[in-house]
């Protein structure tokens, strides 16, 4: 199994267009050479979009594919007979439609599944769960905690750019927002001052603020997020076009055995930070968080004994999200 290094500029975008009018046809069940699975397994090659963010989807020192997610995923192709997954960076809301434009076969960003993502692309299970954070200036001057602590007051607060946490900012109603295009973009605006916080998954803000001591920023701790009165719950997964029910059911099939099994998965996504709160529970599917059906859920999660929470989410956890 093999992962190739992120294709940039113009030499990626020229060999990605050209390959596109092959792909477009790809989805079609049993229509032209073949489906997108039956190609990808004879080319020994899948082409995925990933985020760049750390630690779900990005590129290494060595300019090789890593992180959580593409862990997950790598594993499952390999499995499928796909043993090169070579990588794109697109941004994130040029993700969903670059995949329908046949520009690559999957997005591995680890986005959290949404209702309005649902009817623009076809989610696997979930495959990791998600909890927000706030990055605050050090020492927390505003005493932030959470979504509900900007309520009465004016503090603003940053969100990437569709991330799940601009969705709940927005649901919620918090006035004071500036939004941000990439992580790096909102623990900027935190350290110069221009925001009093930057809400985004836990795991990647915590990391950002371990790996850069002296930035003067700390995070406030993990939280799931509530919407009138209901807990937020989210799951990440690889997303693929609609008509790509052949690659989807295949990765559903291997990914059950790995989500099922928590050795494994921590085994895969272990030394990314991640622990057994973060894999999914038995009974959430991919159709209730799609539906918006968050009682549902939120039952399922609390009958298989947890599971935080964030995306997730966005549009992203996203996550990132989110």
């Amino acid at each position: 199994m093999s992962s190739s290094r992120t294709r940039r500029g113009a030499v990626a975008t020229a060999a990605l267009t050209a390959g596109v009018l092959a792909l477009a046809g790809c989805g079609d069940d049993g229509g032209g050479d073949g489906n997108t699975l039956e190609n990808a397994q004879e080319s020994g090659t899948i082409k995925i979009a990933y985020a760049g963010e750390i630690p779900y989807s990005y590129e290494n020192d060595e300019g090789e594919l890593t992180g959580a997610v593409m862990a997950i995923d790598e594993a499952i192709f390999n499995e499928l007979g796909i043993d090169n997954v070579e990588g794109q960076l697109v941004e994130w809301d040029a993700q969903i439609p670059g995949l329908n434009k046949g520009e690559y076969d999957a997005v591995s960003s680890g986005m959290s599944i949404l209702p309005d993502r649902c009817e623009r692309g076809a989610f696997a299970e979930p495959t990791i769960m998600y909890t927000s954070t706030l990055m605050v200036p050090e020492g927390n001057p505003e005493g932030l905690t959470d979504f509900t602590s900007f309520e009465g007051g004016d503090a603003t607060l940053a969100v990437q750019s569709g991330a799940i946490e601009q969705g709940f900012a927005d649901s919620i109603g918090i006035g004071g927002t500036m939004v941000v295009n990439s992580a790096q973009d909102g623990m900027d605006a935190v350290a110069n001052g221009r925001a009093d916080a930057f809400a985004l998954t836990n795991i990647t803000l915590s990391i950002m603020a371990e790996e850069n001591p002296d930035a003067g920023i700390e995070t406030t701790g993990p939280f799931v997020a509530e919407v009138d009165g209901l807990a937020q719950i989210s799951g990440g997964s690889t997303v693929f076009r609609q008509d790509d029910t052949e690659l989807l059911e295949a990765y559903n099939e291997e990914l059950a055995k790995i989500v099922q099994d928590e050795d494994r998965f921590l085994e895969l996504v272990g030394e990314f930070g991640f622990t057994d709160a973060e894999r999914p529970p038995e009974g959430l599917t991919a159709q209730m968080l799609c539906d918006g059906d968050l009682e549902a859920a939120n039952e399922a999660a609390d009958s298989a004994g947890g599971g935080d929470s964030e995306d997730s989410t966005d549009d992203s956890a996203d996550s990132t999200d989110g």
